[in-house]
Order: C-alpha cells, then structure tokens, then sequence
C-alpha cells in the first residue's frame, strides 16, 4: 500500500498519512480506481484542528480492521475542508438530505461518478445512544452496493437532481431601506440572550459578521453588539491568559468550548472590537479587548514569514497523554512547562485577508505600530508567494509550497479588503493598486461565464476540477457562517474601491450582487451579517475623509497631531491620513477622491466629503468636528 499523503500539503492529511487505511488526496485518481475496481467512495472531510476529526482518526482509521474493509470494499479519500471548501460545501449539501446534525468529520458515501447516496458526521467504533458504529455503517454500505445498486443509484440522482433545483431558488430582492434594516436588527434583538450574550440556545457560536452588521446599523445596534461582545470577551468562550476566542461553546454561558482557536473568528473579532471602541471612546473594554486580540494573532497566530496560520489546535500532549482543553483550562503559570497546542500552520489567503483588514483597521483607529506591521507582513506574504508570475491566485501553501487546490472566490474578495485596508492605513497606494487589479479578474471571470448570472463576480481560476467534470459544482453559497461569502467580500471591496474613487461601475457592481441576495437575507439575518453590514452601509449617505499632512521633509506643527487624532475617531465610510505625495500617486492612479488634495500652508488639511461633494478644508479638529454636524 502506496502512503499518498505523506507529501500532501495539508497538515490535515499529513496527520493521517501513518493510517493504515489507504487514503487518496482529494483528485481524479481515486475516482478512477472506484470506477476500476467498482467499488463505492469513502470521502472523509475535516480540518487540522477539529477535536471529533482526532478522535475519528484515533478510533477508527488508525484500526486495523477497519482499514482492511476500507481498502478492500472502498476507495478512500481524505480531504481537508480548508483546503478544499468547494468539495466540503458541495458534499455538507448532500449530506444534509441523510442528517440534521452537520459538522465535521464529515462521512459521505459516493458513487464512483461522485454521487452522494449516503452520509454522516462521526461514526463511534461501538454503536451507543441509536448511533450505528462505523464498522456496521461500512458493512451496511457495502451490502446495500452489492446488493441494492439500482437503488443506492437512484438515491445518488435523486440528491443530485434536489441539489441542482435548490441551487436556482429565488433570492433576489431590491436593496433594503433603513427601516427594513431595522426589522433585520429586531429579529436579532429578540433572539438574544440578555444574560449570556449571543443568540439563541446551546450550541453558540460567535456569529462575528452578525455582530460587524450591528455595529453598522445604527445606535441601538450597536449597543446589542457591544453587549454581546462584552459578555463573550468575559466569557470562558475566551481564553483568559492568551486572549483568543474559541470556535464555539455547547452551553448557553459559553462554557464548555470546543477549544480550537480559528483565525477566522479572531480576525473579525478583533476588526468589531476596534470599530466599537473607535466609535465610543467610553468603551475602554472594547479597546482593552481589541489590544489583546493582537497580541494573540501577532504573538500566537502569526508565523515566522509573517502570514498567519490557519488555527490552534482543540489538543496537545499533557504528560504523555492527549488532552483536549487540558493546556487552556491552567492558568499561565501552569501552562508554562507545557507544550501549547500545535498550529495548523497552512496559510489560506482569503483568511490572511481577513487578518490584514481587521489589523490594518485597528491599526488606523488607536494608531498601533504593531498591528500595522503585523499586517503589512502577512500582506508582503501573500503578494510574494500567492500570487505566482502567471498571476493565479494560490488558495493555500505551507511552508511556501503552493497547493494545487483552486483558489475559490473568498480568497479574492477577502485578500482585496485586506489590501484595501492596509493602503488606506499606510497610504500606500501599491495594495490599492494591486487589490483593484485582482477585483478585476473576478469581475471579468464573471463576464466570461457561460451563463452570466445576477452576481457580478466569479473565482478567475474557475470552480474546483474534479467537482466540474462529475458536474458537482453548486454556485456560490450566499449564506455566511463564521465568514462573509465569497460575494460578499467581493462587494465590500468594490464599495471601497468606488469609496476611493475608482469608478462607478464598482459601486454598480457592488449593489448588484447585494441585490442578488437581499431577497434572502432580510428572512435569515443570522446567516447573512456580511451582506447585511455591507447593506447597511449602502443605505446611508457617504462621508469620505481624506487628511493630508506635509512631506516628512516638512516641518510638523503641533496642530497636525490634534487633526490627525480627530480623523482616526471620525466617523465616516472611508478615513485615511496621507502625506501630499502619497494623495499625487493615488491621483495618478486613478483614484479620484485624492485628486487636488494637499495640505493647508504647511498644516494638514482635512477634506470631509459627502458622496465626492467635499467642504473646504480644515486644519482643526474643532471645524472637522462642526463639519459632522452640519446639515
């Protein structure tokens, strides 16, 4: 038996590559032997750090039994969701027609075509509490293949041909109004747990693109999500000695977490936190927060080269034995001779993009060197070594090796934002420039599509292969769980673009792609926070600020220090604080919003602007503040 993962480079399937069971990566090769040897497929789909994925692996795949009838009945396949979120979406859709209780490790059964006709999550090796233990459901399955084909076909078809209709169901509507807005936001009040913080029962999650939409929508909002930040930054949802935030708890006060440690949660965590406490500077706990989550991305998350790793570990080894939680239920002195949990140390961009944002904003806001170089770094990374010479985006590497997975449209979307941000944090207009050519391409990979839908975006590198050629591919899913979808992320960053003023057909694009989802997402706010916050902010009037300050080889007066505080603080759809070269290059580049901007005799200028219409500029933050409240 060959060892096909031992080189994979995912850290995921790297930690089954001693199983015996004879695992395929993800790939046109194990079809081909299922269609050889006529046997069905085993796609068995988890990540790095998911506790259950270990315990499956330890109980299960590393059995000598099991893998027998594995390998003699099945073609195995192990795929890390991560690395492959088009196969793990495609196949969680299919397994929702066999199971209510989705998650990870996910066990899907498939023809050799790829077909899903029976599914599960974790299978325990003895049957307990109704559960059949995964040796019965592999000797069912088998049976049912060799006994039943004509019928185990239908079914595959039958979840195909569901699959295939629900994926054109309306969800188109007319951007919303305020005041529908405020529906969403009553739906989200009345589900909150005044006590706890969160929303609904057990399992909770930290839902953090709900809370980014609250923060956008308004006082009362606002207010909902600061309560329910403040309850889960107290929570042991948090680590209290190293500052991040677990997946999710399975009790209504946040205890009991599933304690692996996501990049994506921490990220935008940390990008409400910073937006609260810049919006009320009362809000010390919000900043406090805010501060600790950098130390924790820029201490614990952050690799060596300067991108992030994907997650922590739920594990580690406790003398000699692994214990899941064991190193985050000491306190710092107790953790100190121990080993943490290890990282998933692959770099996905989409999520490093999420990083770059939420540090580049907390950046601008508190004027933080530290977050500002943390992102620049992660930034550097990915334009180094995920945007190769031919220009395809990378979706994932490690240790500087690309993966061959193709990079799906969050991965565009999240890396522009985080670009975006940065530029206008350092005034830099390069991330600007290079975030405007890579929205680009997925604007004209949408152009090119066979048929072009209502969403202008499309991944350029085109949907996963081996799903294309069985006809498994779904469109991009709307709906948001712990990260804004691909379209979201798109259409933030083309408001921002056009924010900055690099052309209306941004702004058009963005609205359209709201507008293909707001049918929906006014129904289930929970599942849409991303296009909800990006909703909210197209349904209020624009504020631009641009503050210019003289050349480093001028002279800085005391008044530039007061205006440029005032402008971090200045609540508006764009900031950004720019030398009058810098404000010259993005002119050059085509971003009108700098055009004639300089400073005031040697002072900085502000220039506040409502939808490009601007005011004389003001050297003060008394007048920048009077400009706020003028009509």
């Amino acid at each position: 038996m060959g060892n096909r993962l031992a080189d994979a480079m995912s850290p995921y399937l790297r930690a089954h590559a001693s199983n015996p069971v004879d695992w395929y990566p993800w790939g046109e090769a194990a079809f081909a032997a299922a269609r050889e040897r006529d046997v069905p497929v085993l796609v068995s789909i988890g990540y790095a750090t998911c506790h259950w994925c270990h315990v499956m692996a330890r109980e299960s795949f590393s059995d000598d039994v099991v893998a027998r009838m594995l390998n003699e009945r099945f073609v195995a396949i192990k795929v890390d969701r991560e690395e492959h979120p088009e196969v793990d979406s495609s196949y969680l859709a299919a397994a929702s027609a066999f199971t209510r209780e989705l998650g990870w490790p996910l066990t899907v059964f498939a023809t050799p075509e790829g077909r899903t006709f029976y599914a599960g999550t974790y299978f325990p090796p003895q049957a307990m509490r109704g559960i059949p233990s995964f040796s019965q459901v592999l000797a069912a399955v088998d049976e049912a293949w060799r006994e039943r084909r004509e019928q185990l076909d239908e079914t595959a078809v039958a979840v195909a041909d569901a699959l295939a209709e629900a994926s054109g169901a309306e969800t188109e509507g007319e951007l919303p109004s305020t005041d529908q807005l405020q529906d969403a936001v009553e739906f989200l009040a009345a589900d909150e747990d005044r006590v706890h913080g969160g929303f609904g029962t057990a399992p909770k999650f930290p839902v953090a693109p709900v809370l980014g939409f609250l923060v956008d929508a308004g006082p009362r909002a606002r207010e909902l999500a600061a309560r329910t930040l403040k309850l889960m930054g107290a929570s042991p949802l948090r680590d209290a000695v190293e500052g991040g935030f677990f997946r999710y708890a399975t009790r209504a006060d946040w205890s009991d977490p599933h304690y692996e440690r996501m990049l994506t949660d921490n990220a935008q965590l940390l990008g409400v936190a910073a937006r609260i406490a810049q919006r009320d500077p009362e809000a010390q706990w919000a900043a406090s927060l805010a501060r600790g989550l950098v130390a924790f991305l820029t201490e614990r998350m952050q690799l060596p080269g300067g991108a992030f790793a994907s997650a922590q570990d739920s594990e580690s080894t406790i003398d000699g034995v692994r214990s899941e939680g064991g190193y985050y239920q000491r306190d710092a002195a107790g953790r100190a001779g121990l080993d943490p949990p290890a990282l998933d140390e692959k770099v996905l961009t989409g999520w490093n993009g999420l990083a770059i944002e939420s540090l580049a904003r907390t950046a601008f806001a508190f004027d933080d060197a530290v977050a500002l170089d943390a992102a620049r770094r992660a930034a550097d990374f990915l334009l180094e070594h995920h945007l190769p010479v031919e220009g395809r985006l990378v979706r994932a590497s490690l240790g500087g090796v690309a993966s061959a997975a193709t990079a799906t449209l969050e991965d565009t979307g999240m890396l522009v934002n985080g670009l975006l941000e940065l530029s206008v944090a350092t005034g830099e207009v390069v991330f600007a420039v290079k975030a405007r050519e890579l929205l680009d391409d997925a604007i004209a990979a949408a152009d090119r599509a066979p048929n072009p839908g209502s969403v202008p975006f499309a991944a350029p590198g085109g949907a996963d292969p081996v799903l294309a050629a069985r006809g498994l591919t779904m469109p991009a899913d709307p709906a948001e769980g712990v990260t804004p979808s691909g379209v979201t992320a798109c259409a933030d960053a083309a408001w921002k673009l056009y924010l900055l003023g690099a052309g209306d057909h941004y702004r058009e694009a963005a609205e359209a792609a709201m507008r293909a989802v707001a049918g929906i997402a006014l129904s289930r706010p929970i599942a849409f926070g991303g296009a909800l916050g990006l909703m909210a902010r197209l349904a209020v009037p624009i504020v631009q600020l641009v503050t210019v300050v003289p050349d480093p080889s001028d002279e800085a007066g005391e008044p530039e220090a007061a205006v440029i505080a005032a402008t971090r603080r200045h609540e508006a759809s764009v900031s950004t604080i720019v030398t009058e070269s810098q404000a010259r290059a993005f002119a050059d580049a085509g971003f009108e919003l700098f055009e004639g901007r300089t400073a005031h005799g040697g002072a900085p200028a502000a220039y506040r602007c409502r939808a490009f219409v601007c005011a004389m500029p003001v050297d003060d933050p008394d007048a920048l503040e009077s400009l706020a409240a003028t009509p």
